[in-house]
């Protein structure tokens, strides 16, 4: 998009971690739960009815600052928005607990989809102009975040169902992030010995 702008970083990590972060304080505060209009709400209800209003004005502030808004985002904020609404209003957090589980399923399911059914890597047309790869590399990388995917799909559903909701909330604000951190650094061999170097690039 010609008219795209850059947003200066330090922002951007704001307006990725902040609404993750009042998440969670919301939650802390509502940890007991919390009374509106005579119905009572548990904690993690309250914290979704403060999230999800958040995750849009967050992406209203990239769109104003920017013009673009990435694909990745508007999916998750559409997933989040489905399962919110749903929490708050069925007044169930089990819509919210589940909430991580689809969106690493839809991910594992679609880019393993593409792997292994059509031969291709559908991170490549997210990805490949920002982090040029070898053709064995995009198919590497992408298997292993398929993996990825499956396995935090698995991880978040014996959290909330085993470990219970205190170490739920956890993993859903910052052990996810946390954990992604770590599965990308093991990924850095991949990435320096199948990266494309400019001359390569034509």
């Amino acid at each position: 998009m010609a008219d795209a702008k850059k947003m200066n970083p330090l922002l951007k990590l704001a307006l990725e971690v902040g609404p993750v972060a009042v998440y969670f304080y919301a939650y802390r505060r509502f940890a007991d739960g919390v009374t509106y209009g005579g119905t009572e709400y548990s904690g993690v209800v309250a914290a979704t009815a403060v999230f999800v209003p958040l995750i849009l004005l967050s992406l209203v502030i990239s769109w104003i600052l920017t013009r673009t808004l990435p694909r990745m985002a508007v999916f998750t904020a559409i997933i989040v928005v489905v399962f919110g609404g749903l929490t708050i209003w069925l007044n169930d957090d089990v819509f919210t607990k589940m909430r991580p589980t689809v969106v690493y399923g839809l991910f594992a399911f679609v880019l393993g989809t593409g792997l292994w059914l059509q031969g291709r890597s559908y991170l490549r047309y997210l990805m490949g102009e920002v982090m040029p790869l070898t053709e064995e590399g995009w198919m590497l990388f992408t298997r292993n975040w398929v993996f990825f995917f499956a396995a935090m799909a698995v991880f978040n559903e014996f959290t909330w169902r085993v470990l219970g909701e205190e170490a739920w909330i956890w993993l859903d604000t910052f052990g996810q992030m946390i954990l992604t951190f770590v599965f990308l650094a093991t990924q850095l061999p991949i990435l320096t010995r199948h990266a494309i170097e400019d001359e390569d690039q034509g």
